[in-house]
C-alpha cells in the first residue's frame, strides 16, 4: 500500500534539483529511482537489472510514466502507477520511441536523466542523494523488510547440517525469501576454509562440515537490507570466538560513530582505529568496510576519501571482516542513535556496549 504523502515529498526534492540545474525536466529509469519515487512500485523484469522497463518523467508541473505496451497493463493495474499520480504514456514495443516520447513530453530542450541516453544529461549525481534521508514510512517497511530477512536466513542457517551443499543452502534460503516476495540480489554460503579463503563466497557444491557462513541482500518494495549469520558444529573453537567478537566489536563502533551530520568518514577512521585496538591493524586493508545502503546494495562504500555526511534516518551496512570472519547487519542513523533493522531473531544474541550505545547482534549459532 503506497501514501500519496511520500510520493508528493519526494517529487518536491526532484523538482528541487530541477531548478537547481535549470532543467525542463528529469527521466528517471533505474529501478532503485523507480521504487523510491513511487513508494515501493516496481519496473524491473530481470530482478538483477539496473534499468527497468519503465520510466519516470518529472517537469515543473507534471508525472508521467513512459514504457512500452508490452509493460503498460501492468504498471497501471499492478502497479497502479495512475493512482500514485503518474499519466501513463506507452508506445508499441517494436517502434522504439521512448527518447522521441520523452522529449515531446519534457516539453524543452534541458533534460536530465539517472542513466545516459543520446543527448541528455546524466545528473545521478544529484539525484541519488535524494534517497538517503528516508521518510518514516520507509523506516516502517524497512524494518519489516529486516525482520524478514532475519527470519528467513536464520531459520535456514538452523536447518544446516553437516553434508549439505552451499548452492542447497542457498536454494533453501531463496525459497524462504520469496514466500514474503523478497529478492535475493546478493547470496553467499561459505563452507569451512572458504571463509578464510575468499570475501565473495559465492556458494559452490562444496559441502559443508564443521562451519558455514550465510550472508544476504534482500530486497522487497525497492529496499535493501543486508546481513551474516554464522554457523558452528560443536563448540566455536577459540580463535573463531577471538575474531568473530573482535569484528563485532568493530562493526559496533562504526556504528555507534554513524551520527547524523556528521562526516562519514569519521566513522571510517574510528572503525579503523577499533581493528588496531582489537590486535588485526591489516585487516581492514583485505575488503572494504561497508556504507551507505538504502535503494541500492551500498549506495557508496565509505573510505579515507569518503567526502558525504550522514543524513538523519539514513541506512547504512557496515561489514567489517577478519579472515575467517565478518561482521554485517543493516542500521539507521538517527539522531538518538543507531536503529537495527537484522536484529537476531532466532539466533542467540552477542549483547555488547559501545560509546554508551547497547548493541544486540547475532552471536554464533552452534548446532
Amino acid at each position: 500500500m503506497f501514501v500519496q504523502e511520500e510520493i508528493e515529498e519526494k517529487k518536491r526534492r526532484i523538482r528541487g534539483v530541477l531548478q537547481e540545474l535549470e532543467l525542463d525536466a528529469v527521466y528517471l529509469k533505474k529501478q532503485s529511482n523507480f521504487s523510491w519515487l513511487t513508494g515501493g512500485a516496481l519496473n524491473v523484469v530481470g530482478i538483477t537489472m539496473e534499468l527497468g522497463v519503465t520510466g519516470l518523467l518529472i517537469t515543473a508541473a507534471g508525472q508521467l510514466a513512459v514504457c512500452n505496451n508490452i509493460e503498460a497493463p501492468r504498471m497501471e493495474k499492478e502497479e497502479r502507477l495512475e493512482e500514485r499520480g503518474f499519466e501513463i504514456h506507452s508506445f508499441s514495443w517494436y517502434q522504439e520511441r521512448e527518447l522521441e516520447i520523452i522529449r515531446k513530453l519534457a516539453g524543452g530542450k534541458r533534460i536530465g536523466a539517472d542513466h545516459r541516453l543520446p543527448g541528455i544529461e546524466d545528473v545521478s549525481s544529484k539525484i541519488n542523494p535524494l534517497r538517503y534521508s528516508l521518510t518514516h514510512w520507509e523506516t516502517d517497511r524497512y524494518a519489516e523488510i529486516g525482520r524478514l530477512t532475519s527470519e528467513a536466513i536464520e531459520k535456514t542457517a538452523r536447518e544446516i547440517e553437516p553434508g549439505d551443499k552451499e548452492c542447497s543452502v542457498i536454494g533453501r534460503l531463496a525459497g524462504r525469501l520469496w514466500e514474503n516476495r523478497l529478492d535475493y540480489i546478493t547470496t553467499f554460503c561459505a563452507a569451512d576454509e572458504r571463509i578464510s579463503d575468499y570475501r565473495h563466497p559465492i556458494a559452490t557444491e562444496k559441502e559443508i562440515r564443521r562451519r558455514a557462513m550465510l550472508c544476504v541482500n534482500s530486497r522487497r518494495q525497492g529496499l535493501i537490507v543486508s546481513l551474516t549469520r554464522f554457523v558452528q558444529f560443536g563448540p566455536v573453537p577459540e580463535e573463531i570466538r577471538r575474531k568473530y567478537d573482535a569484528n563485532v566489536l568493530i562493526d559496533c563502533t562504526f556504528m555507534a560513530n554513524t551520527v547524523p551530520g556528521t562526516p562519514v568518514v569519521d566513522a571510517f577512521r574510528e572503525g579503523i582505529k577499533a581493528y588496531e585496538r582489537s590486535g588485526y591493524p591489516e585487516e581492514y586493508k583485505l575488503h572494504h568496510q561497508g556504507g551507505a545502503i538504502g535503494y541500492v546494495g551500498r549506495d557508496y562504500k565509505v573510505n579515507f576519501r569518503s567526502e558525504e555526511v550522514v543524513q538523519e534516518s539514513q541506512a547504512f551496512a557496515w561489514n567489517p571482516s577478519i579472515t575467517g570472519s565478518k561482521s554485517e547487519d543493516t542500521m539507521i542513523a538517527t539522531s538518538d542513535g543507531p536503529v537495527l533493522l537484522s536484529k537476531p531473531v532466532l539466533f542467540p544474541e552477542l549483547k555488547m556496549e559501545v560509546q554508551g550505545i547497547e548493541f544486540s547482534r547475532p552471536d554464533i549459532l552452534e548446532l
